[in-house]
């Protein structure tokens, strides 16, 4: 069935099928309580280069990526920005709402035009009050949601430094990434200190990590893009 947000997004974009109600936070939502979310969802739209929060913000909205993609980073103490995290059409954004943080830690950036489906905190708190059951499941799921981020995180932890840029490469390359003849090429340009922040590493120990991946045929680059090759993302 054609999705709604079709009608709003430029015709080279590409809207994902997944809805709110197929995000891993609502399964075991039954129809009957899931009704109750359309009544406050929003559906917006972003350029290139514009945020849809920035860090420190007061936390006001929830977002499904249904188009585009989207680059979440930090500014840290001494200024520096640091890139944490990619996020493609399908994918939730400004989670924090159910931790019931004050203020987003992170600042959302579109990379290219971006459509979201969403809902305001207030009306969602104003939901979860009328329906505490919803709550209760909803809740379950975050924990659920959580314990696979830490079995993620123990994951690309583990290994020397050339295994650890190589599993980010093939994470990113399967969730960025269009089918080439030469493997999968991530959609956009990375560099070498974006990747040092991916990886927790120094810039100079990821440059010589990946030139031993590219001598090895691990990682290809082309274009200013690298290339996973196929067989070895799908290992």
């Amino acid at each position: 069935m054609k999705c709604d947000c079709d009608e709003f997004v430029s015709p080279n974009s590409s809207v994902s099928s997944v809805c709110l109600r197929d995000l891993r936070v609502f399964h075991g939502v039954g129809d009957s309580d899931f009704k109750r979310f359309g009544s406050i969802g929003v559906r917006k739209v972003f350029c290139p280069g514009e945020a849809l929060f920035v860090q420190g913000d007061p936390v006001h909205e929830v977002f499904a990526v249904k188009s585009g993609r989207i680059r979440l980073s930090k500014v840290l103490e001494d200024g520096t920005e640091i890139t944490l995290d990619y996020r493609k059409a399908g994918d939730l954004v400004g989670e924090e709402a159910f931790s019931h943080s004050v203020n987003y830690p992170l600042t959302a950036w579109a990379m290219e035009e971006t459509m979201t489906c969403g809902f305001r905190v207030r009306d969602f708190n104003r939901l979860i009050l009328d329906n505490p059951d919803l709550g209760l499941k909803l809740i379950g799921n975050m924990s659920s949601r959580i314990q696979s981020l830490n079995a993620r995180l123990e994951t690309a932890s583990a290994g020397n430094l050339e295994d650890r840029v190589f599993r980010i490469l093939s994470t990113i390359a399967s969730e960025h990434g269009r089918k080439t003849s030469k493997g999968y090429s991530i959609a956009f340009p990375l560099t070498h200190e974006e990747l040092s922040y991916l990886v927790g590493a120094h810039r100079v120990s990821v440059t010589r990590a990946l030139k031993r991946l590219r001598e090895v045929g691990k990682v290809v680059k082309e274009d200013n893009r690298f290339i996973v090759p196929v067989l070895v993302a799908q290992e």
